[in-house]
């Protein structure tokens, strides 16, 4: 069936020209499955334009701030237009990495899971400024249980915007300063090696299936900005190749399939809708979680769509897919 969609994208966030590409890309595939497309690049007009035009569903391309954090979904919900993808109170609690760990042993209980995860301090820029945190961080191998290096990100956000590696003690703050240049709090990380990998995950609740995983090897440093639009600087394996993980089939087998219960465990404690994508890294002995998106990039670049492709699912079939279910949500 045919519907006419509003696809968001754009705004105002530092991974605009993300989004960009991300809306343009849907927008042509939903353009060839026959849809109606209303391309809009979210400003202040964008409810009354969204009044006036009245779209059957909105597909959100907006990845970062205002895209990610619940903005648009609680807007959306506001307006009574269906949407794909998470409710926003779902987006609150994703869009802040510090979350996942509470998020999933509450979710998790007394049981056991798959999935394990960084172990990570959270400072705030006003403990910086305004209660003296930067004398204290002499503290962080105490606290985070490992040594240098440490990766240290913006809490919030996405395209690895923000992320340093830090060797020393010397390039701790200036790796600092540059992460709340993009968010108000900061991550200081143990440093995660080991082969690195997006799942995307499709569905809701028990329906909730991962699609095949999708291996990344940057060739040289690790999967910043600047080697994400660059498809020169990265190779791409989709599916993860069996010999990453282990020298024995089976073995490999075993452990892609625990990779991608690791990654359904992340999508079901947030209570996600419809699709997200875990990134994650095989350290050689445990699946290590980094975050999870509730938008995920879908250019002709990015990792959903690679995932989709290496299961023999057409994107415009996923899409038309997500279409009916968010007009039953």
């Amino acid at each position: 069936m045919s519907y006419k969609v509003a696809v968001l994208m754009g705004g105002s966030s530092f991974e605009r020209d993300f989004s960009l590409a991300s809306g343009k890309h849907v927008l042509r595939t939903l353009e060839r499955e026959g849809h109606q497309v209303l391309p809009l690049d979210t400003s202040s007009s964008l409810v009354d334009v969204l009044r006036a035009e009245k779209p059957d569903v909105a597909y959100v391309a907006l990845h970062g701030g205002h895209g990610e954090d619940g903005t648009i979904q609680s807007l959306l919900e506001y307006l009574a237009i269906p949407f794909v993808g998470s409710p926003s109170w779902v987006c609150r609690t994703t869009w802040n990495k510090s979350m996942l760990p509470h998020i999933v042993m509450s979710h998790r209980g007394d049981a056991t899971g798959p999935c394990f995860w960084p172990r990570l301090a959270c400072l705030s820029a006003v403990s910086f400024k305004d209660l003296g945190a930067a004398g204290a961080l002499d503290l962080l191998s105490e606290r985070i249980g490992s040594d240098y290096p440490f990766a240290v990100l913006p809490a919030s956000g996405g395209s690895a915007m923000g992320i340093n590696k830090v060797d020393g003690p010397d390039e701790l703050a200036p790796a600092i300063l540059d992460a709340l240049s993009f968010d108000d709090e900061v991550l200081i990380e143990e440093w995660i090696t080991g082969v690195e990998l997006a799942v995307s995950i499709v569905g809701t609740g028990s329906e909730a299936t991962a699609l095949p995983p999708v291996e990344i090897c940057p060739h040289t440093g690790f999967f910043n900005t600047e080697v994400r639009l660059d498809p020169d600087l990265v190779d791409y394996y989709a599916p993860v190749r069996p010999s990453s993980l282990a020298g024995d089939a089976a073995e490999a087998a075993r452990i892609r399939a625990l990779i991608e219960r690791a990654a359904l465990e992340v999508h079901h404690s947030f209570g996600c809708r419809d699709l997200s994508r875990v990134d994650l890294f095989w350290d050689g002995d445990q699946v290590k979680v980094l975050e999870i998106n509730v938008s995920p990039g879908m250019s002709e670049l990015s990792l959903f769509p690679m995932a989709s492709k290496a299961a023999n699912i057409p994107l415009g079939t996923l899409l038309n897919n997500l279409l009916e279910t968010a007009l039953k949500h």
